[in-house]
């Protein structure tokens, strides 16, 4: 199984079949929270509604073609991110990511995308990385604006939420930014 280590807290493991009614109770005991940003959550009724979900993922991930990846805060599933599909002509990709309530404020989601711009750069030897966020969405702007990813603008419309579209904020990152970065720190 792949596993990324970030740092002593924090591990991200990627999701197979046993992991259905953990990242199922995951979801479930943060839905509201959830649901504020995520279109996708109210689809999740059951473990079972991951049995046809996390066979894709493995696919994808055996295909080269992106992941998702459990995060585990001292052994707990406290999150999940993900590449999503991967630009191989244009070396790109974009990262999606969520975290429960209770693994706010203690800086596991700006550890976590760190680790993985490290992989995405240096293993995978992408050369752009995207996140989009909801323009109300203060919690998940403050990843890409704490790491120095630059704001390209806003995508009007850019998702359709339980029937009401709203705004994306577009941020990059591209890795000679990113080496620049993590060379003055």
């Amino acid at each position: 199984m792949f596993t990324l280590t970030v740092d002593e807290d924090i591990e991200l493991q990627l999701f197979e079949l046993r992991h259905a009614t953990e990242l199922y109770w995951l979801v479930d005991s943060n839905r509201l929270y959830l649901r504020e940003w995520l279109p996708w959550v109210d689809h999740m009724t059951s473990p079972a509604a991951y049995h046809g979900i996390i066979p894709m993922w493995l696919k994808q991930f055996a295909d080269n073609n992106g992941f998702n990846l459990g995060i585990r805060y001292k052994g707990h599933l406290v999150g999940s991110i993900g590449l999503h599909q991967i630009d191989w002509n244009n070396a790109q990709t974009s990262i999606g990511y969520y975290l429960a309530q209770n693994a706010q404020g203690k800086g596991i989601m700006t550890r976590t995308v760190k680790a993985l711009l490290n992989h995405s750069f240096f293993v995978l030897g992408l050369n752009r990385v995207e996140i989009r966020c909801g323009v109300g969405n203060h919690k998940s702007r403050a990843i890409p604006e704490r790491l120095g990813f630059v704001r390209e603008g806003v995508i009007r419309d850019g998702e359709n939420l339980y029937g009401s579209y709203h705004d994306l904020i577009l941020y990059s990152m591209l890795e000679r930014e990113w080496s620049n970065l993590i060379h003055k720190r």
